[in-house]
């Protein structure tokens, strides 16, 4: 039975989204993705200027004159949320941990999906694929993914990013958007990426906590790679160790926004602040954004 403290969880959420969803986000999101592809609509008489790939020898033929056929864009998606669910997620300095906003990002997505009539599918890893929630339509079928988002314990603590995505490609056998939601913490991911990107919309979200950015002076401090478990002692109050280490989150994150850019695959960096609204914003400027430019 799933614990109560998760329903009212999952129902926080759902009330948390909503409200941007039905005033932001859902047009923008339908803007967005405005269908994977085209679909047969009807056959007519054709006209001067028509292109004459788009005619129907076996009308043509019966008919004794040209018909070409027409075709409609097809609406409905498949959406499919692929979330990191590493131990690297239980770390937070704000409100709630990075896997708690994870969570609530997929959320977001999942809700304006089924506002367009898309279906939604979930697959949660880690160092290995821990779950697989088939893509469908509905409202009960999103919060379910949901549940399964802040219910789910993780078997293992790593991330094999590359692994993940490897299994993505052999599920999805029809074209579809999928977000990776992840803080890519992880690497040698490249070639199934571009894999998926050549058949798939992919959309890639980072989540970081501020205090990966930036460590407080707070003297020495102990810190638990949540992964791996290895444990160092620092001394946050060498303000040349936290400027080099500023540096070095700088410089990785600047190698992942690069390496995103070269594989042509869209990339939204979400930094967690106090405010939800402030938190989610680079999401819905993304969606908008790219929807002026579909315009």
């Amino acid at each position: 039975m799933i614990p109560s403290e998760i329903l009212s969880k999952v129902r926080q959420i759902e009330i948390r989204t909503r409200s941007v969803v039905n005033s932001v986000l859902s047009g923008a999101y339908s803007s967005t993705f405005k269908g994977r592809g085209m679909e047969f609509s009807a056959v007519r008489e054709y006209t001067p200027g028509d292109d004459i790939r788009s005619i129907d020898w076996n009308v043509t033929a019966r008919q004794g004159h040209p018909f070409v056929k027409q075709y409609v864009e097809e609406r409905e998606l498949t959406v499919l949320l692929v979330v990191d669910a590493s131990s690297s997620g239980e770390f937070g300095s704000q409100k709630e941990m990075k896997g708690e906003v994870m969570a609530t990002l997929s959320a977001l997505l999942a809700f304006s999906a089924i506002k367009n009539n898309d279906r939604v599918g979930l697959l949660i890893f880690t160092s290995k694929v821990e779950k697989y929630i088939p893509p469908q339509k509905g409202k009960k079928h999103v919060l379910r993914v949901i549940r399964e988002l802040l219910y789910h314990e993780p078997q293992e603590r790593g991330t094999d990013l590359a692994n993940a995505l490897e299994q993505v490609n052999k599920l999805l056998k029809r074209r579809a958007v999928v977000f990776l939601v992840s803080d890519f913490a992880t690497g040698n991911f490249e070639q199934p990426m571009k894999l998926l990107r050549q058949r798939h919309d992919t959309v890639a979200i980072t989540v970081a906590d501020p205090r990966e950015r930036d460590l407080p002076d707070v003297g020495f401090l102990e810190l638990e790679d949540a992964e791996t478990g290895e444990v160092v002692l620092i001394d946050t109050s060498n303000a040349e160790f936290r400027e080099t280490f500023r540096k070095e989150v700088q410089k990785e994150s600047t190698h992942l926004r690069r390496l995103f850019r070269r594989m042509n695959t869209d990339f939204v960096e979400i930094l967690i602040r106090k405010e939800y609204e402030d938190t989610i914003q680079p999401l819905i400027d993304y969606f908008r954004k790219r929807a002026k430019n579909r315009v």
